[in-house]
């Protein structure tokens, strides 16, 4: 029998405040991690937390890392109930690959501007202009959109998916348009079409930031996340000679902490939203980590606060369901990705 939120409810919870922007009036206490933590075991419940969110949520999580990867673990998960301290297209498909479970995400308002720049009906459209071509989907889209995708990809593994493809077949390339001009770049396919979409934070991460930085941290290495806006300037500091080459990384968040324990220099510019700068210091705590634009975060992913994590405890709520129809396709699309041997680190 389900326990209700009345039994489970702890003393902070008089404290949540629901407002515009989200949950608040709880802090990230150690009073409140232990009565997360205790929550988490009523409700056979395991925490999932993604990389961009505040360090406090991702302290108090059981697993960090990307998407795909946590949606992964939480498909393998022994618990019945999955928390995704993340946005909502992330709890989405840890339900596509984990329908039985139960999938909450401690504030549905979060979403992402990335998923939400092409809807189902736009993919239909460019679809029908297309009939022939192969659709490859980032995993950072809708259920409904998976639904209608033949392969998906994820930043690490696109130019994989796409080089899989045969090479006289067009394919549509979505939604990210700095993600799929670094594809187009490395595969050199010219029947390569790519949605006009991005990601608010990374698109605003510039390639003259990127250079000032470069410039005045010569000894540096570079991380850079190919969605963002700066990936381009970055390989061209790298082929013009004026930035070493090997200090250069386009990498997914993923590939990030494993660059991170493998770093020859003892700073490290990155490229990304700024919340990945704490996982990045926990596995390589002798590195100096900078962002390359400090004010590359996501206000989607900072929803998900202390107050809102524990009122998703308490309450059971907020629930992610997605029609068994549309997670069956969703689910294929992302096998088919698997299949082809790289299954990718994520977004």
């Amino acid at each position: 029998m389900a326990t209700t939120g009345a039994k489970l409810a702890p003393p902070l919870m008089g404290q949540v405040t629901d407002g515009p922007h989200g949950f608040t009036g709880v802090q990230a206490t150690p009073e409140w991690a232990e009565q997360v933590r205790r929550l988490a075991r009523q409700r056979n419940a395991t925490i999932l937390a993604h990389n961009y969110q505040l360090p406090e949520i991702q302290d108090v999580a059981d697993h960090v890392g990307d998407s795909l990867a946590l949606s992964r673990i939480a498909a393998e998960a022994p618990e019945e109930t999955i928390v995704f301290c993340g946005v909502h297209f992330m709890a989405e498909t840890a339900k596509i690959l984990s329908p039985a479970k139960t999938v909450l995400i401690p504030d549905q308002r979060a979403g992402c501007s990335l998923a939400d720049s092409i809807t189902a009906e736009e993919l239909r459209a460019w679809k029908a202009d297309y009939p022939n071509a192969m659709v490859v989907s980032y995993v950072n889209t809708t259920a409904e959109v998976k639904a209608l995708t033949d392969i998906c990809c994820t930043s690490s593994n696109a130019v994989d998916v796409v080089a899989s493809i045969d090479p006289e077949r067009e394919v549509l390339f979505l939604p990210d348009q700095f993600l799929g001009a670094h594809v187009k770049r490395v595969t050199g396919r010219e029947n390569l079409h790519i949605w006009a979409g991005e990601c608010h934070v990374h698109a605003g991460i510039n390639g003259d930031e990127l250079t000032e930085q470069a410039r005045t941290h010569p000894d540096a290495e570079l991380f850079v996340h190919p969605e963002c806006g700066c990936a381009t300037s970055a390989l061209y500091l790298a082929g013009e000679g004026s930035f070493p080459a090997d200090r250069v990384h386009i990498l997914s968040t993923g590939g990030m902490i494993d660059a991170a324990k493998a770093a020859k220099s003892t700073q490290v510019l990155v490229a990304t939203e700024v919340g990945m700068l704490h996982q990045l210091r926990k596995a390589a705590p002798d590195v100096d980590f900078q962002a390359v634009n400090d004010r590359a975060s996501c206000k989607y992913m900072k929803m998900i606060t202390p107050a809102a994590l524990l009122r998703c405890l308490v309450e059971g709520r907020d629930e992610v369901h997605v029609d068994p129809e549309t997670a069956a396709l969703g689910r294929n699309s992302v096998q088919r990705m698997i299949a082809i041997g790289n299954s990718g680190g994520g977004e």
